[in-house]
C-alpha cells in the first residue's frame, strides 16, 4: 500500500498568542516544516520555537487552498486559525478540500467562548452572526426584541456600521459592547447605545456584544405582512403565502426556483426558514429584480440570487432544484415542462393562478401527473356604509406535485419566452 501523507494539523490560536497555545499545540508547530497562515496569526509565533517555513495565505483564500497544500506535499503542515478552526474558520475550508480525515485539528477557546465568559451569557442561548465575509444586512434577520447577539466583525469599521443599521431597522436603543483583543493583554471593551455609538473606529479583532431590547418584532413563520414588502402590486398576499410556503415545504440546504419573482416574497420567506436555505428568483423585469433585491437584504437575506429574464430561457444553466413556484407567465411556452424536467426526484413544484387559461392549463397538468389541486379564497371585513361587509380578493387556483423517484434531469434548451409575473 501507498504510504500515506502526513495528515495536516490545524491549531487554533487566540489573541493571547503563543502564552496561551496548549502544550499540545506548542508542540505540533514546533514539528512543523511549513506554517500556513495569516500576517497576524503567524507574527505571534516565536522564531526561536517555531523554525518552520512561513507561508502567509494569499487572497481570495479559498481557491488558492488546493493549489497552496500541493507545493507542500509530503512536509509536516500546521495551519493557524483563529480560535476554534471548525467554527466559522479555515477548518471547514480544508476539510471540504482534503477530506477531515487528512486533519489533526486541535481547538483554542472561540473568540465567543471568551465573550460569553466576559459576559455571564450562556452560550446556548446567545444568537452568533458573523459578517466576516458576508453582508451587514445579514444581521437583519436575527432583530427580535429582548434578544442578544454576538456579531463576529469583518474589521474595525463594523461596530459603527452594526450600529447604524441596528438605529435603521428600529433597534436604535441597543446597547452595544465591542470585546477587543479578548484573551489578550490588550483587551478592551466599549459600550454605548446603538443610536449615536460614540466610540471612533478600534481594533479590527473584536467581537461585539449586542442587548436588543425594544424594537420592531417580525414573525419565524412565513405569510409576513404584505406590508413588509416594497412592491408594485405582483405580490403573493400574505395569507396566500402563507399557504405556499407550507405547501413547497422547505428544508435545510434545499434549493428553490422562484419563478416569475414579482417582489420575492416566496423566495425570501423561503430563505427565512432556515439560514443553509437556498433560493434563486427569476424575473424578467429588470426594475422588479433590483426591487427583489432590496427586500432581500431589508428581510435579512441577501444572499438570495435574483437573475434577470424570462423563463424558460433564463433557467438554463441554473442548478437542479428540490422545489419550484411559479407565480407568474404559466402560459409561456414549455415553462412548466422546463421546470418539471428541471426538478430533482422527489422534489415539489407550485404553481398558483388567478387566471382561467392558466388554471386549464394547470388542471391538465394535475391529470397528468396528479398531485393536489385547490382553490384559495381570502376575505377581508370592510366598511360599508356605516356596518361591515367581505371583500372577497381574487381566487388563487394552486397545483402542487411531488416528482416520482426515477424522473432524471433531461432538459433540453429553450427558446426564449416572455415570463409574465
Amino acid at each position: 500500500m501507498p504510504e500515506l501523507p502526513p495528515p495536516i494539523t490545524v491549531v487554533g490560536i487566540g489573541a493571547d498568542g503563543w502564552p496561551g497555545l496548549a502544550a499540545g499545540s506548542r508542540a505540533a508547530l514546533r514539528e512543523a516544516e511549513t506554517v500556513v497562515g495569516g500576517p497576524r496569526q503567524l507574527d505571534l509565533l516565536p522564531h526561536d520555537e517555531v523554525t518552520a517555513e512561513r507561508v502567509p495565505w494569499p487572497s481570495p483564500l479559498r481557491p488558492a487552498v488546493p493549489g497552496l497544500l500541493a507545493a507542500h506535499a509530503g512536509r509536516r503542515v500546521a495551519v493557524l486559525a483563529s480560535g476554534d478552526p471548525m467554527f466559522y474558520g479555515i477548518g471547514r475550508t480544508l476539510a471540504e478540500t482534503v477530506g477531515a480525515e487528512r486533519l489533526r485539528v486541535l481547538p483554542h477557546p472561540s473568540s465567543v467562548s471568551y465573550a460569553c465568559a466576559r459576559l455571564g451569557w450562556p452560550l446556548e442561548a446567545t444568537e452568533v452572526v458573523s459578517l466576516v465575509g458576508r453582508p451587514l444586512d445579514t444581521l437583519s434577520l436575527v432583530l427580535h426584541p429582548g434578544r442578544r447577539l454576538l456579531v463576529l466583525s469583518a474589521d474595525a469599521a463594523t461596530p459603527a456600521a452594526v450600529a447604524g443599521l441596528l438605529t435603521a431597522r428600529g433597534y436604535g436603543s441597543a446597547r452595544l459592547r465591542v470585546l477587543e483583543q479578548l484573551g489578550a493583554p490588550a483587551e478592551r471593551h466599549l459600550d454605548g447605545p446603538a443610536d449615536g455609538w460614540p466610540h471612533p473606529p478600534g481594533d479590527p479583532l473584536n467581537v461585539i456584544a449586542v442587548d436588543l431590547g425594544d424594537g420592531p418584532r417580525a414573525s419565524l413563520v412565513p405569510g409576513l405582512p404584505d406590508a413588509a414588502y416594497e412592491s408594485d402590486g405582483q405580490l403573493t398576499k400574505r395569507h396566500v403565502r402563507a399557504a405556499t410556503l407550507a405547501t413547497l415545504a422547505p428544508s435545510p440546504g434545499e434549493l428553490l426556483w422562484d419563478v416569475g419573482g414579482g417582489s420575492g416574497s416566496i423566495a425570501i420567506e423561503w430563505l427565512r426558514a432556515h439560514r443553509d436555505c437556498r433560493a434563486v428568483s427569476i424575473e424578467r423585469t429588470p426594475v422588479r429584480a433590483e426591487r427583489i433585491a432590496r427586500n432581500a437584504a431589508a428581510l435579512g437575506v441577501p444572499r438570495l440570487r435574483v437573475v434577470t429574464g424570462p423563463a424558460p430561457d433564463a433557467l438554463t444553466g441554473l442548478p437542479a432544484p428540490d422545489a419550484v413556484f411559479i407565480g407568474g407567465g404559466l402560459t409561456a411556452p414549455g415553462l412548466l415542462d422546463a421546470c418539471w424536467t428541471a426538478l430533482r426526484p422527489g422534489g415539489r413544484i407550485v404553481a398558483n393562478t388567478v387566471t382561467l387559461e392558466s388554471e386549464a392549463l394547470l388542471t391538465e397538468w394535475y391529470r397528468r401527473h396528479g398531485g393536489e389541486l385547490v382553490k384559495l379564497a381570502v376575505a377581508h371585513a370592510v366598511p360599508v356604509g356605516g356596518f361591515t361587509g367581505w371583500r372577497q380578493a381574487m381566487p388563487v387556483t394552486q397545483w402542487s406535485a411531488v416528482k416520482p423517484d426515477g424522473e432524471a434531469d433531461t432538459r433540453k434548451p429553450e427558446t426564449p419566452q416572455e415570463n409574465a409575473s
